[in-house]
Order: C-alpha cells, then structure tokens, then sequence
C-alpha cells in the first residue's frame, strides 16, 4: 500500500491522540498498531503495548477536550519510517502548542511512535491565528 507511513501518522494524531470518544480511539489503536508498539513521550518516557497508548491517549485528551491536531506540513516518509509536524489548539485560535511525530513501522503497523512537544511561542510561529488554518491541510474533526 503506497504512502502507509503517511497514513499511519495522520490517523494516529487525528484517531488516537486527536479522538475523545474511548471506543473510536480504542479500535484506531487495535487497527493501527501492533501489540508490541511503543509510544515515547519526551517529558514521560516509553508506554508499551496497546492498553497504555489507549490509557496515555486518553489521559492527554482529557486535558484538552476541545483541541484538536493539524498537520503543518505533509508527513515525509524514509524507508519504513517518517514525521510529521503538527499544532493543536482550539479550532479558529492560535495553536497552544506544536510537536513532530515519528513512526517506525514493521509489517505496516507502528511498533515505535514518538512524539516531540514545543511550547508556543514556536507553535505561534507555525500557524497564522487569522486563518485559523495550516496552510491547505485540514482541520481533523475533535
């Protein structure tokens, strides 16, 4: 399937981590990921395995229910990895924070994602507030 890596990464942010109702996360996460996988958080450190992303995903949404994620640019792909950069904020507002994903996949399911978190004074710089849009790219439903 072309473009895997890309598709992994969009709908992590946007059914995961980006998702508030448990059961659409949860069935993203089975979907998505192998039983093995592991999320890294920079300030947290590793959660393993299905039931922690789920737990970790959840608990991150629960902070702020009503941001949703927008990527800033295309996810690139290298081999059977890639990133993508992302803001999150309430829809119409500044971002409140901005972050870079990354995959590695292994038979087409993430067994590694991490995350990179920046504060906003860098997320202000990578959006305009007055769009309220990241250049072309959608905003993901909440």
């Amino acid at each position: 399937m072309p473009n895997i890596i890309s598709t992994l990464l969009i709908r992590n942010l946007r059914d995961v981590f980006g998702e508030n109702v448990r059961e659409r996360r949860r069935a993203a996460i089975n979907e998505l990921n192998t039983e093995d996988v592991i999320f890294y958080d920079p300030n947290k450190g590793a959660y393993r395995g299905r039931d922690e992303i789920d737990r970790i995903a959840g608990t991150i949404k629960a902070t702020h229910p009503d941001f949703s994620y927008r990527p800033i640019a295309e996810p690139e792909e290298v081999g059977n990895g890639g990133r993508v950069p992302w803001v999150s904020g309430r829809p119409g507002d500044a971002p409140a924070y901005a972050g870079t994903d990354f995959i590695i996949a292994r038979d087409g399911s993430p067994p590694f994602i991490s995350s990179s978190i920046s504060y906003p004074e860098i997320a202000a710089r990578c959006i305009d507030p007055s769009e309220g849009t990241a250049g072309a790219l959608p905003t993901f439903r909440r």
